[in-house]
């Protein structure tokens, strides 16, 4: 009898073996990813733009493929939905006296992050003066990037610039919180000291709700996160004639894609990854990156050692198959590290070759980058050429599936030995970014 059971043991284990020997590793097919992009990328989404149903159809599809791949949600979320709320502030009323004189309301101008903003006090004012003769734009630059509640005096001299300036800020100001500590007001006049002041500002304010989709799977280090993200909205629909949906297929159909593709391809694994890896779909990219923004304030910056922000990558770069530029090559060891992990292969990184484009700064990888991660995009689009940027053209016929494949699977490739804990990138300084 106890042969026998010896017997039966060894085959059991002799099955198990066989079975796990014929498991076939993860893959990343271009069927799939042509199911997927093709999904997001539909009419029926109506262009994916922030606060519409189509963007609401969007999050449901990205966060139902996120729970049939079986990841987990992030820490102190019951959803795969990371919601917030964003408030939009439209100008209502400004009334400014200074110096014992009332500036007329054609000459103020107001940026408050607040439905009422009121200044009494010279003492709690940082005052600003731009004089005939010197630089507008750059007096203006200080003192929007100073803090608290600052007065900007400008002389009459200065009048066409300033209402061009005015025109602008006419329009919805979008904050994700309020503050009535913090606003700027400029006024025309001719008084270059500030000894009395009356302020007060009104704005029609409108709430937002709006939405991150983001998964992860957790790994033996848990204060050490791999960001895989892309943006998952776009413009909408635009215009009465012709095709007016924007579908955002390239733009960025495909890193939504790239970053479900990859989700499932690491969560297919069946092992459990040394680093934590987040999968993040961003919202309202296109409209500023609050998406991005909100994301950066609920991680502790220092535990992300790597993004990889993923964008436009439907498709070929000018340097031919199987190559993808990386923004802000020289931020960080980042784009080095990947170029040595795939090196043998068929696949190749490099710099950015539009660096006039500014395009480190353009996508939602700016925002951890300004806090120290290295944190880049990688796409493949020629930007300068392509036609179909921001057009109603931005559709799924004119991708290469292909192409876009490869470049998923070399991303894949070039992040294992990050994931692993095999590599770790340079962190970005953050005094040297605009």
């Amino acid at each position: 009898m106890k042969k026998q059971l010896t017997v039966l043991f060894a085959l059991a284990l002799f099955s198990f073996s066989n079975f796990t020997s014929c498991q076939q590793a993860p893959v990343i097919d271009e069927a799939e990813v042509t199911r997927i992009i093709s999904t997001l990328a539909a009419d029926d989404m109506e262009g994916r733009r922030t606060f519409t149903p189509g963007i609401d159809k969007a999050a449901k599809f990205i966060a139902g493929e996120f729970q049939k791949t079986g990841l987990e949600y992030l820490d102190g979320l019951n959803s795969y939905q990371q919601k917030f709320n964003m408030y939009s502030l439209t100008p209502e009323s400004a009334s400014v006296t200074i110096n014992g004189k009332t500036i007329a309301e054609e000459d103020i101008l107001a940026s408050v992050s607040a439905q009422s903003f009121e200044l009494k006090d010279v003492t709690n004012a940082q005052v600003f003066t731009i004089p005939a003769g010197t630089d507008f734009q750059a007096t203006f630059n200080e003192a929007r990037r100073a803090e608290g509640k600052r007065v900007v005096l400008v002389d009459p001299s200065h009048k066409n610039l300033f209402t061009r300036y005015k025109g602008f800020f006419t329009r919805a100001n979008r904050v994700m919180e309020l503050d009535a500590a913090n606003g700027m007001v400029m006024a025309i006049t001719k008084a270059t000291s500030l000894k009395s002041v009356d302020i007060k500002v009104t704005n029609t304010m409108e709430e937002n709700a709006l939405g991150n989709v983001a998964a992860k799977i957790t790994g033996n280090r848990t204060n050490e996160i791999v960001v895989f993200s892309g943006h998952y909205d776009h413009l909408g629909i635009r215009g009465v004639e012709g095709d007016t949906i924007y579908n955002g297929a390239n733009d960025d159909a495909s890193g939504t894609t790239a970053v479900l593709t990859l989700a499932k391809y690491f969560k297919d694994m069946g092992t459990k990854p040394e680093r934590t890896i987040i999968f993040v779909a961003f919202t309202a990219e296109e409209m500023g990156g609050f998406g991005s923004r909100y994301f950066s304030q609920q991680l502790n910056p220092d535990e992300i050692v790597a993004m990889f922000n993923i964008e436009m990558i439907g498709k070929p770069a000018v340097s031919g198959p199987n190559t993808a530029w990386i923004t802000g090559f020289d931020k960080s060891d980042f784009g080095t590290l990947l170029q040595k992990a795939v090196e043998g292969t068929e696949y190749e990184f490099y710099a950015d070759p539009y660096p006039t484009q500014n395009l480190f700064y353009r996508s939602d990888n700016a925002t951890l980058a300004r806090l120290g991660v290295p944190a880049h995009t990688i796409s493949t689009t020629p930007i300068d050429v392509d036609p179909d940027y921001h057009k109603s053209s931005d559709e799924v016929s004119t991708l290469d599936m292909a192409h876009m494949t490869n470049t998923i699977k070399a991303i894949s490739s070039a992040a294992e030995r990050i994931i692993s804990g095999t590599d770790t990138p340079t962190r970005v300084d953050p005094a040297g970014l605009n």
